[in-house]
């Protein structure tokens, strides 16, 4: 992409893509209303999620995806200001950061930046530990048009990203589970995904280095990313990133196709 000037009044775009999130949807949605356009890609809905919307935008863009990348590559292509801030359902804009966000774009060459996560686990905030495809503690989420194109796998896709980088100061808020209960369940959809992503690729891996992933994932979260300072979240945070590897590869291994659903 050629290098542009910054435009004097550029306008953003929010996108949101939703599965059945009507719980939490419109609590999201408020803290959106900064954006000069919002943009909900609907896939595969059968809740509320298309009424409450609704109510704040009519760009709505309602279809059925497999493929996590595609339905957020539609998403960025139905957006059509000069900048996109990616927020997922779940997630909260604090007024510090939309006002930093505003002032960001206003002189910014086209490129993308980082955005730092303040993630909780039910009402508690957990900030250190997050990684190994178990959280972030900071991501991309805020890019020009063209920027930044997701990758074809199912779950955690690749990221193409061009054009200058930087990172905002003010932290995206981010209510990633409820209680442990979700948090195994959020473990068991992950590694279900990402085992179709395996078959797909026709190389699931092999046993004994996922085996030992279990432990170099765990030292990485509790460890070298400091979750040791959570207490029993930062262990339990390090034990599902490790488990994350093999109980992926067990499952491409050992469950056929047709018991989870999948389409060939």
């Amino acid at each position: 992409m050629s290098e542009q000037a910054p435009s004097s009044n550029p306008r953003l775009s929010c996108l949101v893509v939703v599965h059945n999130e009507d719980a939490q949807l419109a609590t999201c949605l408020d803290t959106l209303v900064f954006a000069d356009e919002i943009v909900v890609v609907l896939d595969k809905c059968t809740d509320k999620s298309k009424s409450i919307a609704s109510q704040y935008t009519d760009r709505l863009i309602e279809g059925y995806w497999e493929i996590e990348g595609e339905r957020r590559n539609t998403g960025i292509e139905a957006c059509s200001c000069d900048w996109i801030l990616e927020v997922d359902a779940d997630e909260r804009v604090s007024d510090a950061l939309a006002q930093e966000i505003r002032e960001t774009i206003r002189s910014a060459a086209p490129g993308h930046f980082l955005v730092p996560y303040d993630n909780y686990i039910g009402e508690t905030l957990v900030r250190y530990g997050w990684g190994a495809a178990w959280g972030v503690s900071a991501t991309v989420r805020l890019f020009a048009k063209d920027c930044k194109r997701w990758g074809p796998q199912r779950i955690h896709p690749a990221v193409t990203l061009t054009g200058a980088s930087g990172r905002l100061k003010n932290r995206m808020i981010h209510y990633v589970d409820r209680d442990i209960s979700d948090m195994i369940a959020r473990l068991d959809r992950y590694t279900t995904v990402k085992a179709a992503d395996l078959r797909a690729s026709g190389d699931i891996g092999r046993f004994g280095a996922n085996l030992r992933r279990i432990f170099s994932r765990f030292y990485k979260c509790y460890v070298a990313r400091r979750g040791y300072l959570e207490g029993y979240y930062g262990f339990l945070i390090a034990l599902f990133a490790g488990l994350y590897p093999i109980l992926s590869h067990l499952k491409a291994r050992l469950e056929a196709p047709s018991q989870k659903g999948e389409e060939s």
